[in-house]
Order: C-alpha cells, then structure tokens, then sequence
C-alpha cells in the first residue's frame, strides 16, 4: 500500500532545478566531489611514495577545490530533495543526518583547502595534519553515500514509483521476442 507521503517525496520540488520525475540531478552531481575528493586522498598519500611530490601537493589541493565547487551545486538540488520529503519520518531523519554530515565534510575540505593555500614549502609532501583530515573527510563521506543510497534504494526518494519502474520490465512486442538479452 503506497502512502501519498511516498508519493510525495517521489516527486520533485522543481523539475527545472531538482531533475524531472525519476531522474533527479543530485545523485550525478555527487560524482563530482566524492571523486575529486577520493582523487586528492590518493594523491596526499602518494605524495609521500614519490621522489619529486611538488605536483601532487598541488594537484590535490585544485581537487579539493573543485569538489567543494561541486559539493556546492550537488547540496542545491540536494536540498530540493530534502523539501519533498514529509518531516517527521524515517527517510526524513535520515535525510537530516546524510545532509549534515555532507555540510560537515564540505566545511572540513574548505579548511583543508585553506590550510594548504600557498604552503608548496620545497615541493614537499601532504603534511601529516591535511592528510589526516583528508582521510577522516573521506570516511565521512562514506558514512553518508551510505545513508543517501539508504534515501534512494530503501526509501524511494525521488525514485519512480513500482507502476513506473515495471514499464521498464514489460517485454516489447514490436520486436516479436518477449525476451531480450542484456
């Protein structure tokens, strides 16, 4: 039995800015962060392997900046997200957390980025303190993938409703096979 509060929240705020029905934005724009980011954890790590690390050190703190760049344009529609979602439930609370968390995580690479700016001392590598902070900002990160995918695979958030989903799986009969291979 589906509740009007599951339909609510399947449903975007503003299909221009969240994504159209189904399809929300903000799942594709968290790529670009946790990706920069993951990216730049690698790179503050093998600053310590390589003999020349200057590039590195360099190389991770523009990707720290483009992900928080992107973790900006992904909490906008997040936040679009959010509002559809009825207060007072599970999905709501959980939403709250994984929303918290991310604002967490982008505050922390903002003064990871700051603590970095201007610091290429002899082309050294990452300092211990800014990798620590990479690393714990990562876990973080993790804990809230974690979370969001709770909102979309447990919950439905913005996820087209069971009707929807099943014309995906009706067999196509223009083609006179009721099985295709994938």
């Amino acid at each position: 039995m589906v509740h009007e509060s599951q339909l609510q929240a399947k449903r975007p705020v503003s299909a221009a800015l969240a994504g159209p029905y189904g399809h929300p934005f903000h799942p594709i724009l968290v790529t670009v962060p946790i990706g920069a980011w993951v990216t730049s954890l690698v790179f503050d790590i093998a600053s310590h392997v390589v003999h020349r690390p200057g590039f590195l050190t360099q190389s991770s703190q523009w990707l720290i900046a483009v992900g928080v760049i992107g973790a900006l344009l992904a909490a906008m529609a997040g936040f679009l997200d959010l509002f559809a979602i009825p207060a007072g439930t599970r999905a709501f609370r959980t939403a709250l957390v994984h929303m918290t968390l991310n604002l967490l995580v982008t505050a922390a690479y903002v003064v990871n980025f700051l603590w970095r700016h201007g610091d290429y001392t002899a082309g050294g590598s990452v300092g211990t303190g800014r990798l620590v902070l990479s690393a714990l900002s990562v876990a973080a990160l993790a804990v809230s993938g974690f979370l969001g995918g709770k909102l979309a695979y447990r919950y439905g958030v913005r996820v087209a409703d069971e009707n929807t989903q099943a014309e995906g799986y009706t067999p196509d009969r223009s083609h006179g096979s009721t099985h295709t291979p994938a």
